[in-house]
């Protein structure tokens, strides 16, 4: 395990003792606890963002799928002829 120091400002440290004290854990297990969410939060943005990218440069070469394709798709969902999703025109 790293050791990393960080300088808190005065307010932050207060809260971060608050919070450790009412949970009754150490100040480095809010933090860590804090980080690792944040972290996956940054990574699923990411994510997001490769995937918008990748669905934009799609859409710019034409491969879309025809709204009314989609409307029949979701009416579908849950009953007994529930549909596949529609393919992309090519």
């Amino acid at each position: 395990m790293g050791v990393t120091t960080v300088r808190l400002q005065a307010e932050v440290e207060q809260d971060l003792e608050a919070v450790a004290h009412r949970l009754q854990r150490s100040k480095g297990w809010v933090i860590n606890q804090a980080l690792s969410e944040y972290i996956e939060k940054q990574q699923r943005e990411q994510q997001r963002w490769e995937q918008t990218l990748e669905a934009m440069e799609s859409a710019a070469l034409g491969k879309v799928v025809d709204a009314s394709e989609v409307h029949q798709w979701l009416e579908s969902w849950g009953t007994d002829n529930e549909r596949d999703a529609p393919g992309s025109a090519e």
